[in-house]
């Protein structure tokens, strides 16, 4: 009866086209009431206890950081340093795309931001040079979302607080991922662009680039190269990485006002509005399902049903890019890898390891219909149809799924930095 019930508030609530915080809530205090025979104090509790964790810091600080930079000149000038290197390849501005990306997100930590930020400069850019529509918004759409998977990655930060696995680790072990992911989508692009002629080498344009992009480039060594040498936390590289972008574009690009600050802490404060509930209410459901023994339960279930350790993976990989397509990454970070970890922990793989698994699924089902976030971003950053924009990510998905086949099959990819 009570399975009954469940299924039928959830139902009511999607028919009622309600938010996916709604649901979540009162989802999660259905099963604490009926299920747990607790309390819906308990309930409150629970959000409140997570909620109130210096490991969030990071989040909003990384958020922030990412609108200013977007709005401001730094991912232009990365942008610019990206164009130069890659003139003399047959399409290589397709690469300086894709290379760009990568460069942002290592400062960013987010996918969308990552792909707008660079999207609006590129594309006009691709389409003027006669690069084909499509791969341009092949391209943007999948290299965007680099930023979730080369640190910082809010969604490493996701999934190191609801497992408590260390975040510099996930951090370190999110490098070379990221590092294939971009050589796949870079060699994908040279090859898609065989035919289009190479542009010359401008070394005054290089050196131009490189004077004017100093301090858009050394962001990412100043952050990542604390967080590694241990310098600073997760928490403080965030900080950091906030003050400097804030300094950068109002006293040295001098590019934003102090007013437009006032805006893009507002346009921040809108997204945390949304994430921040749907973390603490999940977290809630993750102490109650943990203290029920469920993820226990399940791992018994899997191992018994399957025992090669190698299908298992496999079973939750195609899990989860289902799971992409039809659910935010950062909702099914935090609904489900408080449960999966337990069970790929069983047939022995490693918690970091299964991180980055994880994240890349995931990643992938940004590009996935019916609710890609970055087909949805695309198709109104970019003014195209929704089947134009699915159509154009096509090739580009079957090089994530060899980059997750990859990533998978070599664990030493996810552990070879961790000391």
């Amino acid at each position: 009866m009570a399975v009954a019930g469940f299924i039928a508030l959830l139902l009511v609530l999607l028919v009622l086209r309600q938010s996916i915080i709604l649901i979540v809530a009162a989802g999660t205090a259905y099963v604490h009431v009926f299920f747990a025979a607790s309390k819906l104090e308990f309930f409150i509790q629970d959000i409140w206890i997570a909620i109130d964790r210096e490991v969030l810091l990071p989040i909003p600080m990384f958020m922030l950081a990412g609108a200013v930079m977007t709005r401001g000149e730094i991912a232009k000038r990365l942008i610019r340093i990206m164009v130069a290197l890659t003139a003399p390849f047959r399409g290589g501005l397709g690469i300086a795309a894709v290379s760009s990306c990568a460069l942002f997100a290592a400062i960013s930590g987010s996918s969308v931001v990552t792909m707008l930020a660079i999207g609006a400069i590129m594309y006009p850019a691709l389409l003027q040079e006669r690069y084909d529509k499509h791969f341009a918004l092949g391209s943007l759409a999948t290299a965007g979302t680099l930023g979730m998977i080369i640190p910082p990655s809010i969604a490493m930060i996701i999934y190191g607080i609801v497992t408590e696995v260390s975040i510099v680790d996930l951090f370190l072990a999110g490098v070379l991922p990221g590092l294939v992911l971009t050589a796949l989508l870079c060699a994908y692009s040279l090859w898609a662009n065989r035919g289009l002629r190479p542009g010359a080498f401008d070394l005054a344009e290089l050196a131009t680039a490189l004077r004017e992009g100093v301090f858009a480039l050394l962001l990412p060594v100043i952050l990542l190269g604390g967080i590694y040498s241990g310098y600073f936390t997760a928490t403080e590289s965030a900080a950091v990485t906030l003050f400097y972008a804030i300094a950068i574009e109002l006293f040295v690009h001098k590019d934003m006002k102090a007013r437009d600050l006032i805006d893009i802490v507002l346009e921040t404060a809108m997204l945390l509005g949304t994430l921040l509930p749907l973390l603490a209410i999940a977290s809630s459901l993750n102490t109650i399902l943990e203290f029920e023994g469920i993820p226990q339960t399940l791992a018994r279930l899997i191992g018994e049903m399957i025992e090669n350790r190698w299908l298992v993976i496999l079973s939750i990989n195609l899990l989860l890019l289902v799971v992409g397509c039809f659910m935010d990454a950062i909702s099914a970070l935090i609904i489900l890898s408080g449960i999966l970890l337990p069970v790929v922990q069983s047939h022995g793989f490693d918690p970091v390891h299964f991180g980055i698994i994880m994240v890349v699924n995931l990643e992938i089902g940004f590009i996935t219909p019916p609710v890609g976030l970055n087909l949805l971003v695309a198709m109104i950053a970019f003014k195209e149809k929704f089947g134009t924009v699915v159509v154009s990510v096509v090739p580009f998905l079957f090089v994530m799924l060899l980059g997750l086949a990859i990533i998978t099959a070599l664990p030493q990819l996810s552990t070879a930095l961790i000391q």
